[in-house]
Order: C-alpha cells, then structure tokens, then sequence
C-alpha cells in the first residue's frame, strides 16, 4: 500500500486532505481511484492512518480514515549525520541511502577542505531539492518520519551542539586505536534511547586542527579500520553499523 506524509493542518477528525505534488502523482503516475487505499503518516507526530480517497480536485486529493494503525518503522537510535560537503550529486546519495537505513538529520558542513562552496541563493535550493530527495526515500522505505536536512554550518560550530547527544563520533582516517566497535560497546548495554551524531569529512579529508578542536569538545575519534573509505561511502557503513549493534 503507497503512503503519504501531510502535515498536522490538513488532518481532521474523521478525514485527511492531501496537497501538492503527491496528489498528482496519485492521479496521474500511480492513476488510483475514489475509493482505492493509502495509507498515510502525520509527519509531525508519526501516527499512521489506513484511509480511502472519497475526493480528487485538481490541487486537493479528499480521503476518509478508515482506521489508525499503529507503527513501530522507527529506531529507538536517533542517528544525525553531520557530513562534509561533497562535491556533484553524493550528497544526494548519502541522505537517500541513509534515510533508508535510519538516519533521522542530516546537517551539511563546511570544512576547512572542502572543496564545494555554496552561494545563500544555491545552498537553498540545494537544501530543498536534498529535503525532497528525504521524503521521497522516507516514502519508499515505509519510514514514519521525513528526516531533517538542516542548512550549511562551519565546521566549528559542531561543538555547540554536542552536548544533545549520547556521543558524537568522528570518522578520522588517523585514528589509529580507538576503533567504532569500541565506543559502541559502552553504549550496548543502556536501557534507554540513544542519540548519536556521526561526523564526516569532505573528499579532502579533516584537518589535524580540526580533529583536535571536536577532540577537546568532547568527540569521540574513531577508526573505521584498514582501508580508507570514499565520503560517501562513510555515512552509509556507521549507519549500517550502528543500526545492527544497537537498534531494538
């Protein structure tokens, strides 16, 4: 069965109103009828509802809850990507593939190497074309959020930010001891949610300064072992990791 996300405005008590692109594409691509059945989510609280169209406008799509269903899609891991400009379309990449796997933020940032620099008018548009690159994949793999993608921040300000987590871990190919399977063992056996940020370089790498500044604030440099992996390719393996050893 499709799902949809709508906003909490457009839920009433015994109906839902769908808005936008989806309701062309419910139209015209997936061509399903009055009384055909979907199933949509509230993006802003995650509850989920099994609902019959009883209406197609132009703009508007009319449907009748049928019945609330409960969900349980969702981690207990509340897993936020903090991952270094990339250049072309990789970042595109990473936020499908790691909405897929779990990922609930993703936060863009600016490193001293970073080879890609966006204008304010650019990074918007970036911002909102990787936004719906996260709902499409949060649709397709059945998510019951929309993870956030926040605007561009320097690399500095990672540090105002860690003390919202359980741990933030830093992917750092100098990293020669402390490797991820270690600092996920002290986090195995608590009884409780888990928020963790993952920090990730730009093609060019992080600074020693760098490392050393998210070091002193508090992160936790990690190894990801032998070989030395693509940006791109980073994100995705701490995800996968992180979800196996530690999700419910």
């Amino acid at each position: 069965m499709r799902k949809f996300f709508v906003k909490q405005e457009n839920i009433q008590e015994d109906k839902i109103e769908i808005v936008g692109s989806d309701v062309n594409h419910i139209k015209n691509v997936l061509r399903l009828k009055i009384g055909d059945k979907i199933q949509i989510c509230n993006q802003e609280t995650s509850e989920n509802y099994i609902c019959q169209i009883a209406k197609m406008e132009q703009t508007i799509l009319q449907t009748q809850i049928l019945e609330k269903i409960e969900s349980n899609i969702e981690s207990n891991i509340e897993l936020h990507i903090f991952q270094g400009l990339p250049k072309a379309d990789k970042m595109e990449w990473i936020i499908q593939k790691g909405t897929e796997l779990g990922a609930s933020k993703f936060i863009p940032v600016a490193f001293q190497r970073s080879i890609v620099k966006l204008s304010p008018k650019d990074e918007s548009k970036k911002i909102e074309r990787w936004q719906k690159i996260a709902e499409v994949a949060a649709k397709q793999s059945q998510r019951d959020l929309v993870p956030k993608v926040e605007s561009v921040i320097p690399v500095k300000n990672i540090c105002f930010f860690l003390s919202e987590y359980d741990i933030l871990l830093l992917a750092y190919e100098g990293e020669k001891e402390n490797f991820l399977k270690n600092e996920l063992l002290t986090l195995k056996n608590r009884e409780k949610n888990l928020k963790i940020a993952v920090v990730v370089g730009p093609e060019g790498g992080i600074t020693e300064e760098e490392v050393a500044d998210l070091r002193k604030a508090g992160a936790k440099v990690v190894s990801l072992g032998k070989r030395i992996l693509r940006t791109e390719t980073v994100a995705l393996q701490i995800c996968s990791v992180i979800m196996y050893e530690l999700e419910n």
